[in-house]
This record gives C-alpha cells, structure tokens and sequence, in this order.
C-alpha cells in the first residue's frame, strides 16, 4: 500500500466519483479506478458499493477511511517537520475548527497567515468541537480551534480570543422588542438548538444550572448541524436560538431577526494541540497571530 494509493482512495470516498476524483487530482479516470481495484484486490474486501453508475462507501470503506485520512495527515505533518528542519517553511498545516470559528473568525486570520507564511497551504475541515478535539487525538489535525470546552488531558488548550453569545428570535415573537428578560423566563419559549456536540450548544447548557433551570426542562422543537439551518428556521418562526454575535450579525442588520435582552457570559475561542506531538513552525506561527487579535 503506497501513499498515492491512499490519497486517491480518499479522493475517491470523499465525492463517491471516480470521475470528480480523477479531475481533482490531476489522474486519468482508469489510474484512479485501477489504484482502488488493487487496495480491494490486495486486502481482498469490497471499499464500494457499484450502483449502476455511482458508487457508495461499503461500511468496511467508511473505517478505512477515517484510518487512511490519518496516515495522509500525518504524513503531510512529517513533511512540514522535515522542511522546517531543512530551513524553508513549506507543505501543509491541516486545521480543524468548529463551524462557528470557521465561518466567521478563522478567515481573516487565514488571510494574514498566508502574508506572513505564503510557502504553507492550510487544509481545513469544519465540525463541532467534539469531533474537532477528536480530530487532533487522532493527528487527522495539528491544530484545533474551538468554542466549546473541551476536557481531555492529552490536548494543550490556548484561549485565543473571546465571543459573545446571543439569544435572538424572529420579529413577531413575543420577546422581540422587550426589555431585558430574565433568564428564568428560558422555558417559556421553544428552541431551535445546534446538534449535541456543538460548542455553542454546550455552553448555554452548561449555564442553564447556574440560573436554576434543567438542559432538559427547555422545549426543543429541532436540532440542526449548522449555524446558518438554526438561523433560517428561527427567521421562520420556529422559536429562539441561541448564537454566536458574530453569526447572527448580518442577519440582526437586516432585521430579520432581533435580539432578546437576555443576559449571557462570554466565551472564549481556544486553540487545541496534541501535547505529545511535535507542534510545527507553521502552527506556532498561526497562534502567534491569532493572539495579536
């Protein structure tokens, strides 16, 4: 099993299309089928399902992905160590971030890393904050950054900025346009609730016991995977959510949504990385800016 073999299996599971597959890595679309015939044929399993002219993920296929996607990580990481040795900085500093951090934090400071570091490409890959701290374990990740808590002892945490939730509702709920509401007042309305696992989702649940109130006594009528589905349903009436500011800004500005006078502690952004592992120039580089702010 080589390196390429593994990169085009991955580029294969993540569009399930040789053809798109082939295009993205610069392949013919038979040196990419014969490289995914051989893993099969070596290994003497099945990675996709052929549907007439589609593939699928088999369920042997999806673990050897989450495996293969590692192996290729790590692999970029030793080649950024190697070049860092050698005096250049160059190759690749895979990130994962949470999707608040992602969307609306972590570009501007994209921009200014490649200024400052134009020889690395930065790969990253958006997740809630479990699966992101569970990215760096696994070394799919050199860097993590979060919003929400994260406590595992392996992971080195650095705040790195801080955020401020709010809870917003659309324009004709009954909160819409009060004055400040106390936060016992919480159960009085529906939610509308990023997916457990969110960052955003863990720390509004974690607040509730402070104000006397269960995370199970608040009334969830959907949970949805992004920032941008919670907002579009809550701008349709679906009840209240809470936010990051910086998510709910644009839509705040253009009233289709109003924030509810109600009370929240800040949070802080924070970076994660492995403790036992090397942390590369180019990491460092990238939190060196992040806390210039």
């Amino acid at each position: 099993m080589t390196l390429e073999q593994l990169r085009i299996f991955v580029a294969v599971a993540e569009r399930e299309h040789i053809t798109r597959a082939a295009e993205a890595l610069h392949l013919t679309q038979s040196a990419v089928s014969a490289a995914v015939r051989a893993l099969e044929a070596r290994h003497g399993i099945t990675l996709f399902h052929r549907v007439g002219r589609r593939i699928e993920l088999t369920e042997d296929g999806r673990i050897f992905r989450a495996e293969a996607t590692a192996v290729l990580a790590r692999a970029d990481a030793a080649e950024l160590v190697l070049s860092e040795m050698g005096g250049t900085l160059r190759g690749t500093l895979r990130v994962q971030a949470s999707q608040t951090v992602a969307s609306y934090w972590l570009p501007p400071l994209l921009v200014r890393f490649r200024t400052t570091c134009p020889g690395v490409a930065v790969e990253v890959g958006a997740g809630n904050t479990r699966s992101v701290a569970q990215a760096v374990l696994d070394g799919v990740a050199e860097l993590g950054l979060v919003e929400g808590e994260v406590d595992d002892p392996a992971l080195a945490q650095t705040v790195l900025a801080r955020d401020q939730l709010v809870v917003v509702v659309g324009p004709r709920h009954p909160w819409a346009g009060q004055g400040p509401i106390a936060t016992s007042r919480l159960l009085e309305t529906t939610w509308i609730m990023r997916e457990a696992g969110s960052g955003t989702r863990a720390a509004f649940e974690q607040w509730l016991p402070g104000w006397g109130l269960a995370p199970e006594a608040l009334t969830i009528a959907l949970e949805l995977p992004s920032n941008e589905a919670v907002l579009a349903a809550v701008e349709a009436d679906g009840g209240a959510t809470v936010v990051s500011e910086r998510a709910a800004g644009p839509h705040l500005g253009a009233g289709l949504l109003v924030q509810a006078q109600v009370a929240l502690p800040p949070r802080s952004f924070k970076a994660l990385r492995h403790k036992e592992r090397y942390a590369s120039r180019a990491s460092r580089a990238l939190l060196e800016l992040a806390l210039q702010g």
